[in-house]
């Protein structure tokens, strides 16, 4: 075979192996095509040779530029060795000085089986990773004396230590904070627990609740971590530019999850998923850390530090921790972000380009809803997911006379300056004229950084999630007319400063949201109370009727006693498992107070409720309530539809500045249920029609004799079109020395479809129950059911 022919074979091969990535055999068949022409080469004329040096040429860049790439590829590996080296080095550490033995043995040992199977090509490296296997290993061996140390000793005292870790830190209890006492039981009941399991479900991904055993979840791995659903679903602006998925590693060379002391709100940036009020409660939170140096945001964030502060982690693995469904989740991701074939990241993100805590937060939230393809919410939601922090929704309605915009911004301003609360404000619907004309987005969230009056003018400083596309009107950069020297001063602002970089902040004066927004989103710090308390519980479908306009008696209700003078606030949240509740909710819920000492409500306006509830589509509802010297200190809540057409579940959760209990209204264990009809002379109407009444049916009810007292609650059912009512008379007593505890009870007044009879401490006997109508005539089935604290006997009586 002539060596041209063998060239040709050998850059063939070449162009194979270069196209499916096989760098190394590439090299070698690029030279060896241009070796064997550069001989062909130097047996032609000279005026022939030129063709081929080109050729010659062309063979050697390419293999020189494969073998730098391949070079700076091995030198990249390396160092990420290194660095996934350390960061399992660092765990350890920090494990070790946290005293978990157990878990930094297991790291040191990681450590040092890491370092010494690496693959490294850099001879420095090589020697740093020795260096930390030693360490690693010195370490290890010294905490593996410890371990067979105390097995020593705990085999010499038969056992008698306790465990290192209790049985209890597994159990699923509620939750508490060093600030917020639990106002009740501890331990979730089965019921709850239940309820909890059957909602960690959403949008086919599993969210359990965090325990404190999670603290202790693995983050290194022999090879990258990859999360089976981690690559979500991309909205369709986005499929549209998706090139791959990338890791942090492969688009900076130094990446981190926070830079510097604190998260920075001007940096967060939102690109073409519809999150805004999602990318507006990141930025509120981010300016409340570095403002009061709490970490509400950076803290739901792992691995960690010693120092408690969310770490890079080299193998590709995070947790957070978001308020889920009536509890804190956890959510694990991996660090795969969707890359443009533009070259940049089509998500949201950090304008540091080496800081991901954006990005990370974004997709573990985006993971819950469903992907990227993610229909939007309120910042209510996104806050309280994000922080916990108690959401109040506080629409904008000039128009209307309960509604006083000066009380509103008096309390966002001292509030928020006081770190109480964390704002957001949003638009409705805009023309694209209006759009157009004042700068805004139509249905979309800004965040608010600051709240101000000054010389008379109540101003707010905005910030618009895209970080570009600012407020057009008046105290705008363009505004030449109410930017004073004076107010630029106090302000420290140039509007024509502000005007050569579009960052999507601006100032915005009070009188122009409520003309051009629709709602302020306010979530309160929990830590203004002192106490909680929460109670997780499922509302069945075919529980009581549809809609709950003249009967609340099945509908969920609990009692509350406040043992003092103070603030109560009560958070009715609704567990979302599926997109399509965002999308195009039809749950509208609310919660119904009233002062009922406690006891079970039947109808919904008698008694009238102390606060009756607005039924809203979001998942959350809060409701206030002011318990002062003369108030009430034992209410009833009533958890509300406007219609009921399927299953809920939902949690409610109490804040309080004062002690309180709350617990839920179960109806009495006995339960009978009879059906009749009023038919032909049986319809006799109400007493008021002497001649028949007394055909009415009856019932005879049977109270036995009981060591505790007997109550009994008579609900009677019928069609709507009529009004019904219940009365019971005393036939005998089982003493004949008792006194009949009342001559007659009755529903009182007649209602439409529903009655209901309350008789306590009723002593042992016969009582003849008659069920009536109102006019005589009407026909119609009708249900009775009795309720009662014994068991009871009722029975037709001809």
């Amino acid at each position: 075979m002539s060596d041209f022919q063998t060239a040709r074979e050998a850059a063939d091969l070449a162009i194979s192996f270069d196209k499916v990535g096989q760098a190394d055999k590439a090299v070698e068949c690029y030279r060896t095509a241009a070796r064997l022409l550069d001989r062909v080469r130097n047996r032609l004329p000279l005026d022939k040779q030129e063709g081929l040096q080109l050729k010659v040429r062309e063979y050697l860049e390419r293999a020189t530029l494969l073998q730098e790439q391949q070079d700076v590829a091995q030198q990249a590996e390396s160092e990420r060795a290194m660095q996934q080296c350390n960061f399992l080095l660092q765990q350890a550490l920090d494990a070790d000085e946290a005293a978990l033995k157990d878990v930094a043995f297991q790291l040191y040992t990681q450590a040092v089986e890491f370092a010494v199977t690496a693959k490294v090509s850099d001879p420095e490296i090589k020697v740093k990773l020795e260096a930390l296997a030693k360490q690693a290993l010195d370490r290890a061996e010294v905490l593996k004396g410890i371990k067979k140390m105390d097995a020593l000793s705990l085999n010499e005292s038969n056992h008698s230590q306790r465990p290192a870790v209790s049985p209890n830190r597994a159990q699923l209890q509620r939750e508490q904070s060093v600030q917020l006492t639990v106002s009740g039981r501890d331990i979730y009941t089965e019921e709850e627990k239940e309820v909890l399991r059957a909602t960690s479900t959403i949008n086919n991904n599993r969210f359990l609740p965090f325990m404190h055993v999670d603290l202790s979840e693995k983050f290194q791995y022999a090879i990258l971590f990859e999360d089976r659903a981690s690559e979500l679903k991309l909205s369709s602006k986005q499929a549209s530019e998706f090139d791959r998925w990338v890791r942090p590693h492969e688009i900076c060379s130094d990446p981190k999850l926070v830079v510097g002391d604190h998260v920075d709100c001007f940096s967060i940036k939102q690109t073409i998923v519809s999150d805004c009020s999602f990318v507006a409660s990141l930025a509120v939170s981010a300016l409340y850390e570095k403002t009061f140096n709490k970490k509400i945001i950076t803290s739901i964030i792992y691995p960690k530090n010693k120092l408690k502060n969310p770490v890079y982690n080299p193998f590709g693995k995070y947790m957070v921790k978001l308020h889920l469904n009536g509890v804190r989740r956890k959510v694990i991701i991996d660090d795969r972000l969707p890359y443009s074939k533009y070259g940049r990241l089509l998500c949201s993100y950090s304008s540091n380009k080496n800081e991901f805590w954006v990005s990370m937060l974004e997709k573990a939230y985006m993971k819950v809803m469903g992907g990227y393809d993610f229909p939007g919410s309120n910042s209510n939601i996104d806050l309280h997911a994000l922080t916990g922090w108690i959401p109040e929704r506080c629409a904008i309605r000039t128009g209307e006379e309960d509604f006083n915009a000066d009380t509103l911004y008096d309390t966002i301003q001292t509030r928020l300056a006081r770190g109480d609360v964390l704002v957001t404000v949003a638009t409705g619907q805009l023309s694209d004229a209006q759009a157009e004309r004042s700068g805004l987005v139509a249905t979309h969230a800004y965040a608010v950084l600051k709240v101000i009056c000054v010389n008379g003018v109540k101003l707010l400083k905005l910030k618009n999630p895209w970080s570009h596309l600012r407020w057009r009107g008046n105290y705008s950069e363009l505004d030449t007319a109410h930017w004073t020297p004076q107010l630029q001063a106090q302000l420290n602002y140039d509007p024509d400063n502000a005007a050569q970089y579009d960052n999507g902040v601006f100032w915005i004066d009070y009188n122009s949201i409520l003309e051009f927004f629709d709602v302020f989103y306010l979530n309160w710090n929990p830590e203004l109370f002192k106490f909680t308390y929460c109670i997780h519980q499922k509302w069945d479908a075919g529980l009581g009727p549809a809609k709950d306009a003249y009967n609340i008696s099945e509908n969920p209700q609990f009692s509350l006693h406040v043992q003092g003078r103070g603030a109560v606030w009560l958070l009715l949240t609704r567990h979302i498992t599926l997109i399509d509740d965002f999308r195009d909710n039809q749950e509208y819920i609310t919660l119904l107070v009233y002062k009922h000492n406690g006891r079970r409500v039947y109808y919904p306006y008698d008694p009238p409720p102390y606060i009756d509830g607005i039924r809203i589509n979001s998942p959350h509802y809060l409701c206030k309530i002011i318990v002062g010297e003369n108030s009430a200190d034992r209410y009833t809540l009533v958890v509300s539809q406007y219609e009921k057409t399927r299953t809920i579940f939902y949690t409610l959760r109490a804040y309080a500045t004062c002690p309180f209990a709350l617990g839920k209204i179960q109806p009495f264990p006995y339960t009978k249920k009879l059906q009749g009809e009023w038919s032909g002379h049986t319809a006799g109407g109400c007493e008021n029609h002497r001649a028949t009444y007394p055909n009415n049916p009856k019932f005879t009810m049977t109270v036995p004799d009981s060591r505790t007292p007997c109550h009994v609650t008579i609900q009677l059912l019928a069609p709507k079109q009529y009004q019904i009512g219940v009365d019971v008379r005393v036939e005998s007593m089982n003493d004949p020395n008792q006194t009949a505890p009342f001559l007659k009870e009755s529903s009182g007044p007649y209602r439409s479809g529903f009655v209901v009879l309350e008789l306590r401490d009723l002593p042992a006997g016969k009582y003849i129950l008659t069920v009536s109508t109102f006019y005589p005539a009407q026909e119609g089935p009708f249900f009775l059911e009795l309720r009662s604290t014994c068991e009871i006997g009722c029975e037709p009586r001809n």
